[in-house]
């Protein structure tokens, strides 16, 4: 779920993040990024707001305030500016998450307890769910425009397998004896619980990060045989309850 940086993103047209030239000041390339910031942010905006038709070079110059005709000189082409809006998304998901969280037995390969990867995660997906929900939206607006451009599909599953690699050596440092398919069933459990609290049917609750705790920690003992290395009581809970989005 969570990652250190984005990833090094297939390069983009002239001036954007994946095209920088090396030779720029950096007073200019710091500008640079400002305003590939500002493209993306209004881009996922407008996703949110107006969805995938909603999203032209013009209505992105608007919503960021800039000269008419700033978005097409970043992104001459309707794949460009969609690639710039992933681009931002997978660098705003990788803030939610807070790389510097994770437990710090998973960054050297060292073991974790299970209860430490359970606090971790349910921290991670309720700042997620209760702060964030917007970036959620504008996920799923990408990734179904991702199924009908295969262009964009290879960058999209490019930028999103930074997210996977870290979830693959947690499990893998909390005892997990097949970490990928391990990893796989906590992203399709995440994935399922964000789909039902942001756009599904128990979109009006969001659980507390109580909840998501137990969802957690039933998973990942189910999956660990009982516990990892390290293991711990598992009836203390961090946060409130909340909602009747059960995890």
């Amino acid at each position: 779920m969570t990652s250190a940086t984005p990833p090094a993103a297939p390069a983009g047209p002239a001036g954007s993040p994946g095209a920088a030239g090396g030779s720029a000041p950096a007073g200019a390339a710091g500008s640079a990024a400002s305003r590939a910031d500002r493209i993306g942010d209004a881009a996922l905006d407008l996703l949110v707001e107006r969805g995938m038709r909603g999203l032209t070079h013009r209505a992105v110059d608007e919503r960021a305030g800039l000269p008419q005709g700033s978005t097409s000189n970043h992104a001459r082409t309707r794949q460009a500016l969609l690639e710039t809006a992933v681009r931002r998304q997978v660098q705003l998901e990788s803030q939610v998450l807070a790389p510097d969280e994770l437990p710090a037995g998973s960054h050297e390969g060292g073991p974790i307890g299970t209860d430490t990867l359970v606090d971790a995660l349910s921290l991670a997906l309720h700042r997620y769910l209760t702060d964030h929900r917007a970036l959620l939206v504008s996920r799923y607006e990408l990734a179904l425009e991702a199924t009908r451009r295969p262009e964009l599909r290879a960058f999209f599953d490019a930028a999103g397998s930074v997210f996977r690699g870290p979830l693959v050596a947690m499990t893998a440092a909390a005892g997990s004896p097949e970490p990928e398919r391990h990893a796989l069933s906590l992203i399709a459990w995440c994935e399922g619980l964000m789909f039902s609290c942001a756009v599904g049917s128990f979109h009006a609750a969001v659980p507390g990060r109580a909840e998501l705790r137990t969802g957690f920690d039933e998973l990942l003992r189910g999956m660990l045989g009982g516990g990892g290395p390290g293991r711990g009581e598992s009836t203390g809970a961090a946060g409130d309850r909340g909602g009747r989005c059960r995890a």
